[in-house]
């Protein structure tokens, strides 16, 4: 296994714990605390990370994609998870948080473009530049 390959399936586990983490948390520790709306928004975040966190074992498992192939659609999905998950807990914690997190919510849509960049970039990798 290469080390770009350890580095995304490294990177793809720890996400996924703490989505799983995350998820556990909002259904138990964020119920009381935060309106039922909000809870429905961080379930969002939660959902759209650990469906990128598995998305991210493809590239890392695969010997069909170059290694820059590689680096491109795990920078896409780490950035869309950082982007789109972490700007929509943050959002949703708004009414228990001591700041007004409303500034950063232009973030959420630039972490689904990156999303859908590395969508788009993985099926276009596989398409165009998989090793027979």
């Amino acid at each position: 296994m290469k080390n770009i390959d350890k580095k995304i399936f490294i990177t793809a586990s720890i996400s996924g714990a703490l989505s799983v983490a995350f998820g556990a948390f909002g259904a138990h520790g964020l119920k009381q605390l935060i309106d039922s709306q909000a809870l429905t928004v961080f379930e969002t975040g939660v959902r759209y990370q650990m469906y990128h966190s598995l998305a991210l074992f493809i590239p890392a498992l695969t010997n069909r994609l170059s290694v820059s192939s590689k680096k491109r659609v795990f920078r896409f999905f780490l950035f869309g998870i950082l982007f789109f998950s972490g700007s929509i807990y943050i959002l949703s914690l708004k009414s228990i948080l001591p700041f007004s997190p409303t500034s950063i919510r232009f973030i959420t849509p630039v972490g689904g473009i990156f999303f859908i960049i590395g969508w788009i970039k993985m099926g276009y990798e596989f398409l165009a530049t998989a090793v027979d």
